[in-house]
């Protein structure tokens, strides 16, 4: 009997020593005792306490420096932080650019934990949007700082191109968001152009893509914050009716249009005469006209969206796998793909992947339409927002573009004289 239950705790002990090492540890017979092998586990808690934390601060620099000093200094210095920190030792990641999808997607399944730093990096930066514009824009967002370090030029774009361009942005958001709650894809991770730079290394078609709009950014002010970022477009929205506004001097505005030709965005509106007199009826005429064409483009833009919602809805795994099984069942002597064979060997039948088409394409249609409708909205509002024209005296900032860099107050005569005249006179 004790032979038995010696056996078994031989075995036994053997048995747990397989299951902790993958490989046995080589019998040294002189006597060597193996050290207590210990691994540190970084706290990623830690460094999330931090990332919000430093979020927090660099937008409060930014804040201090646009609206108490007035000057551009602090910024370079915030962009250069927060490219060194979240740009290349963050990876990119946690990015309030790509939180779009996850709050997209947390609010139409409850079975998906949004992790709470994903939701203050979405909500912070549009929180001080509304209070002081888009001071997160300014430099702590790694994109933008590193667009704006390396700028050196500006040429500016025609008037109705920069327009034109100018939408992207709002259609890049609300396919993003369609994917999102769709629960597809996460395109804007998928396709950022910035990740493979501060993770040196990735896909290098991306790479090379945003190796291609730093390259831009040389000679004209960050491309893809405004022609392509689907966060800035939101950001645009809650600046242009932020509580305080970032102004060019705290003086009178001589109309030097030095302010003008510094910005890097082309953000600063020139004084501009509306020379065409027309009556009060032409111009409510004109604006019945709109209120007539703006709910056409809705409408037609709903239903082209609806009618593409069945090629939309490939984006899904199961509409791409019931494709592949109706082409198999249609002709079996084809060779299986992985997900065939992962298909088949799960005894799953064609019923069931129908099933989970068709309820697949009746939410992409729904889905499809509302975004539909909403680009026709965008569209609209860009054409009438390009027929409008206002008169001005003097330079004035368009909020929704200015990205709070800074840039236009060195150069402002105003500002020069007044931070001199605050300087302590020498004895």
């Amino acid at each position: 009997m004790r032979k038995l239950k010696t056996i078994a705790t031989l075995v036994g002990g053997w048995g747990i020593a397989q299951a902790q090492n993958r490989f046995p540890k080589p019998d040294f017979e002189s006597g060597y005792q193996y050290p207590d092998l210990q691994y540190a586990v970084p706290n990623e808690t830690l460094w999330v306490i931090l990332d919000l934390l430093l979020l927090v601060a660099l937008m409060g620099i930014v804040t201090w420096a646009l609206y108490k000093k007035h000057t551009r200094g602090p910024i370079f210095w915030v962009s250069l932080i927060s490219v060194g920190y979240f740009g290349f030792f963050r990876e990119g990641c946690v990015c309030s650019i790509g939180s779009i999808q996850n709050i997209a997607l947390a609010l139409v399944d409850d079975s998906y934990h949004l992790p709470l730093t994903v939701l203050l990096f979405f909500l912070l930066p549009i929180l001080f949007a509304f209070l002081f514009g888009r001071v997160f824009c300014a430099g702590v967002c790694p994109f933008g700082a590193l667009q704006e370090l390396v700028n050196v030029k500006n040429y500016r774009i025609s008037e109705a191109i920069s327009a034109a361009l100018k939408v992207i942005p709002w259609l890049y958001l609300i396919f993003a968001v369609l994917y999102a709650v769709t629960r597809s894809q996460f395109i804007i991770c998928q396709f950022d152009p910035f990740i493979g730079i501060f993770r040196l290394g990735g896909d290098m078609g991306l790479i090379l893509f945003g190796a291609l709009l730093l390259v831009m950014s040389i000679f004209t002010g960050r491309p893809f914050c405004r022609f392509l970022c689907p966060y800035g477009a939101l950001l645009s929205l809650f600046s242009s009716v932020s509580i305080w506004k970032i102004k060019l001097t705290r003086k009178s505005c001589i109309n030097c249009e030095l302010c003008h030709n510094s910005c890097p965005v082309d953000a600063i509106r020139p004084p501009y005469a509306n020379k065409l007199k027309e009556s009060r009826s032409t111009g409510v005429r004109r604006l019945l006209a709109y209120f007539v064409v703006l709910p056409v483009m809705i409408i037609a833009g709903a239903l082209l969206m609806r009618m593409a919602s069945p090629n939309l809805s490939r984006a899904h795994k199961d509409v791409r796998l019931y494709d592949q099984v109706i082409q198999h069942e249609a002709q079996p002597e084809e060779e299986l793909s992985l997900e065939l064979e992962a298909f088949y060997g799960q005894g799953r039948s064609v019923e069931e992947i129908t099933a989970l088409y068709e309820a697949k394409v009746t939410e992409y249609r729904f889905w499809c339409t509302i975004a539909g409708a909403l680009m026709g909205l965008v569209i609209g509002l860009a054409l009438i927002r390009l027929s409008v024209k206002r008169s001005r005296k003097q330079y004035e900032i368009n909020h929704a573009n200015c990205v709070a860099c800074g840039q236009c107050f060195n150069y402002c005569p105003q500002n020069k004289q007044m931070n001199e005249s605050h300087k302590p006179s020498e004895s």
